[in-house]
C-alpha cells in the first residue's frame, strides 16, 4: 500500500485554474512571440524574391535588346554586305569611262590593248582583295567539288581523270566555290 500523503499527485494536489490556461491566451502568447521571427522571415524572403524578380526582368530586357541588335545588324549585312564591292568596282567603272573617252581618237590597237588590259588587271585586283579567287583547273586532276566535265576526251598524253583544257573559269570566293571551272577530261585513249 502506498501513502496517500507521499504521492505528490493526488487529485487534491492538482488543481488546474481554468481561468490561467485558455487555450486562446496561449495562442495568442505563442503568435506574439513568433511573429516577429516570422515576419522577419518573410520580409527577407520577399527581398530576395523582390531582387531577383528584377534581375530576371532586367536580363529578360537586355535579351530582348540584343536580339534586336543582332537582327539589325543582319538586316544591314543583307543591304549594304555588297557596299565595299560596288565602291571597289565603282574605280574601276571610272577607269573604264577614261579609256572609252581616251580611245576615241586613238587608232593604234597596241594602246587600246595596253588600256584594256590595265582594266583587267584592275578588276581582277579589287575582286582579289573581296576574297575571289580563281580555281587551278588544267594539269590538275578532276574534282567534281571544283570542275564540272562538260568535255571527255581520249587521249595517251595526259593521265586519265587530269584536266586538258580549261572551257570556262571557275571562282571561289573564300572556302566557297562561286561557280566551278568547266573543264575536258583526259580518258583513257
Amino acid at each position: 500500500m502506498t501513502n496517500e500523503n507521499s504521492n505528490p499527485f493526488k487529485n487534491e494536489d492538482v488543481v488546474v485554474n481554468e481561468e490561467n490556461t485558455n487555450t486562446d491566451e496561449i495562442k495568442e502568447e505563442t503568435k506574439a512571440e513568433e511573429t516577429p521571427v516570422e515576419e522577419n522571415k518573410n520580409d527577407k524572403l520577399q527581398e530576395e524574391y523582390d531582387k531577383l524578380n528584377q534581375q530576371y526582368i532586367r536580363l529578360a530586357a537586355d535579351f530582348d535588346n540584343y536580339r534586336k541588335r543582332q537582327e539589325q545588324e543582319r538586316e544591314n549585312l543583307i543591304k549594304y554586305g555588297t557596299e565595299n564591292a560596288v565602291k571597289g568596282l565603282l574605280e574601276v567603272l571610272d577607269n573604264f569611262e577614261r579609256g572609252q573617252k581616251a580611245l576615241e581618237n586613238v587608232e593604234d590597237c597596241e594602246k587600246v590593248k595596253e588600256s584594256f588590259n590595265l582594266v583587267h588587271k584592275q578588276v581582277c585586283d579589287t575582286l582579289g582583295k573581296l576574297g575571289l579567287t580563281e580555281i587551278k583547273a588544267i594539269g590538275e586532276e578532276f574534282d567534281p567539288n571544283f570542275h564540272e566535265a562538260v568535255m571527255q576526251t581520249p587521249t595517251s598524253e595526259h593521265p586519265e581523270n587530269t584536266v586538258i583544257t580549261e572551257l570556262q573559269k571557275g571562282y571561289m570566293l573564300g572556302d566557297k566555290v562561286l561557280r566551278p571551272t568547266l573543264v575536258n577530261v583526259a580518258t583513257e585513249g
